[in-house]
């Protein structure tokens, strides 16, 4: 494998962790925010307050978005057998 491959396994790899995290990350940072609006107009300084919503949330965003996960990994991954598995050419 030459550098160039490499160096585009692992921009690929870093775009599919990109693809997959950001639907949770993205619906964390709303939950949040949320929680953290409501929590500064009501003067309610509770620590739990902001956990339980963001875990509901997560899960719910994780069970919604599995099958695309999971598409995106497997596409990722016969991608990068087929290159390991490619033959080289002798030099």
């Amino acid at each position: 494998m030459e550098h160039a491959e490499l160096l585009d396994i692992g921009q690929t790899a870093l775009w599919v962790l990109v693809k997959v995290s950001a639907p949770v990350m993205i619906v964390s940072l709303v939950v949040g925010l949320t929680i953290s609006l409501f929590q500064a107009l009501t003067q309610i300084q509770e620590v739990t307050l902001t956990f339980v919503p963001k875990i509901l949330a997560i899960f719910v965003t994780l069970m919604l978005t599995m099958p695309f996960i999971m598409s995106t990994l497997k596409d990722y991954n016969e991608e990068l057998m087929a290159k390991i598995a490619k033959p080289t050419a002798p030099e």
